[in-house]
C-alpha cells in the first residue's frame, strides 16, 4: 500500500482550497509586530500576540506557559501581568530555554521579570505533580508546523502520516495534564500553528467526550479567524498571509 503524501493528507481535509492554502503558506509571514511596553521590540506574528491575549489574565494571577520557548507568548503574558502574580514558563529543551531566557531579558523591563521562572519539566506529566495550582494555563502545543515543513525541503522529506499521529497523542496528554494543573474556574488556552484538524479541534472534542462536564468552552474572537466546531483558526490564504494559528479557550468547572 502506497504511503499517503503530504498533499494527499491535507487535500483530504481542505479539498479544492488546499492548493490556494499551500501557496499562501509558501510565502513569508507579512504582519509582524511587537507587544507594547518592551524595552527592546520582540517582533512576532501579530496573530500570535492576539492569540496569547485571549487568555484571561488578571494582575496577581499564577500562570503557567507549558511549552513556552522560544518565548513570544511568554513575553506577551509578562506584559499582561506587569510584574504582579507569577509566571512559570516551561520547555523541555535546554537550548530553547536559553533562547527564551535571552529574549525575555533583552526585551522585558526588569520590574516585570521579578516573579518569573523558567523550568524544563515534562509538560505531559505536569498535572500529576502540581494539581489545582494555576489560575490560567497557556498550552501552545508542539505541532506539525506545516508552514515550516512546506518551506523546508529537509523537513518535507522526513514527513509521514505517522508524525501528526504521534503529535496528537502528545498534545492530548499535555492538554489533560494542563487541565489537572488548573484550579476550578481557571482558564486553559490551547493553541497550535497547525492546520491539521486532528491536532486542533479534535483534541478539544476528545477531552470533552472523555471528561463530560469537567470544562466548558468559552467563545473567542480572532481577527481573520474562521470558526471551527471548537475554537477558531486563522489561515494564511484568507487573512493576508497571517497564521496559521488555531486557538480554543476553556474554563475548568
Amino acid at each position: 500500500m502506497a504511503k499517503i503524501s503530504f498533499d494527499e493528507f491535507y487535500s483530504s481535509q481542505y479539498g479544492e482550497r488546499w492548493e490556494t492554502l499551500k501557496n499562501a503558506m509558501l510565502s513569508d509571514e507579512c504582519d509582524k509586530t511587537a507587544p507594547e511596553g518592551l524595552i527592546v521590540p520582540y517582533f512576532m506574528d501579530r496573530t500570535s500576540i492576539e492569540t496569547a491575549k485571549l487568555l484571561p489574565v488578571r494582575e496577581g494571577d499564577t500562570i503557567l506557559d507549558m511549552c513556552a520557548a522560544p518565548g513570544g507568548k511568554t513575553i506577551v503574558l509578562l506584559t499582561m501581568l506587569k510584574g504582579s502574580g507569577h509566571l512559570t514558563s516551561n520547555d523541555r529543551s535546554s537550548e530553547r530555554r536559553e533562547r527564551m531566557r535571552r529574549a525575555v531579558e533583552a526585551s522585558v523591563p526588569a520590574e516585570w521579570r521579578g516573579n518569573f521562572q523558567i523550568t524544563g519539566h515534562d509538560a505531559s506529566k505536569w498535572g500529576l505533580y502540581e494539581k489545582d495550582a494555576y489560575d490560567a494555563v497557556l498550552l501552545d502545543a508542539p505541532c506539525s508546523s506545516e508552514r515550516h515543513v512546506l518551506q523546508s525541503p529537509e523537513h518535507m522529506s522526513q514527513w509521514s502520516p505517522s508524525r501528526p499521529k504521534r503529535l496528537q497523542a502528545l498534545q492530548y496528554s499535555m492538554f489533560a495534564s494542563a487541565m489537572l494543573a488548573l484550579r476550578k474556574g481557571g482558564y486553559l488556552l490551547y493553541s497550535t500553528c497547525s492546520i491539521n484538524k486532528g491536532e486542533d479541534e479534535d483534541i478539544i472534542e476528545r477531552f470533552m467526550k472523555k471528561h463530560p462536564g469537567e470544562a466548558e468552552e468559552i467563545a473567542i474572537e480572532l481577527k481573520y479567524g474562521e470558526k471551527r466546531n471548537h475554537g477558531m483558526i486563522v489561515l494564511p490564504d484568507r487573512s493576508g498571509g497571517r497564521g496559521p494559528m488555531y486557538a480554543s479557550l476553556l474554563r475548568k468547572n
